[in-house]
């Protein structure tokens, strides 16, 4: 009885064997090769993602919270530490998250994982004009409250579409977007 049994298993793998896994089945050659068939290109936009961890929208701006925080290779307390962040409240964008982690990047795109102790939702900007005039009122023609220097880290307030409200060094007043780096183009804040 076990020669039988046997007998039928080896015909079985056999049968396997010869016709690609399945029984019955006809192996049928494509008439293009994979990689010459096209993908279908998407029409619509995807909307922006959202982190796996907080289902917050990524990339989102955020400012570091420590005098010192140290970014990381790779997302844990055993990856090398390639740099520390030593200015409190500077803009950062996360890109990334993986557990308590966050992949962030500053303003000259160099990036790394900070751990999220680390980072703060208190919103904070770089100028990037030099020098970036800070307006009474979000209006070109309104009088110049006063005028920032490139480098300097302001706090964010009200944005509308090309207005920011921002203060630093008990300065307040509206500058433009476009002379700010830690603000998206298109957000509005209340």
């Amino acid at each position: 009885m076990r020669a039988v049994i046997s007998a039928i298993r080896a015909g079985v793998i056999l049968a396997l064997l010869t016709t690609g896994g399945a029984l019955g089945a006809q192996e049928t050659v494509p008439e293009t090769p994979p990689e010459a068939v096209e993908e279908p290109v998407p029409q619509e936009v995807a909307p922006p993602t959202r982190g796996p961890i907080t289902n917050l929208p990524l990339p989102r701006f955020v400012s570091i919270k420590a005098s010192e925080a140290n970014v990381r290779r790779g997302p844990s307390l055993t990856h090398r530490i390639d740099w520390v962040f030593k200015r409190r409240n500077l803009p950062v964008e996360i890109t990334a998250e993986y557990g308590h982690w966050r992949r962030v990047r500053d303003r000259d795109g160099a990036g790394g994982w900070v751990h999220y102790s680390l980072l703060s939702g208190v919103r904070y900007v770089i100028v990037d004009a030099d020098p970036l005039d800070v307006r009474v009122n979000p209006d070109e023609e309104a009088a110049v409250a006063a005028q920032f220097e490139a480098g300097v880290i302001a706090e964010l307030g009200r944005c509308d579409i090309d207005w920011c409200r921002i203060g630093a060094g008990g300065y307040r007043g509206w500058a433009l977007k476009t002379g700010l780096w830690g603000v998206d183009a298109e957000e509005v804040r209340e």
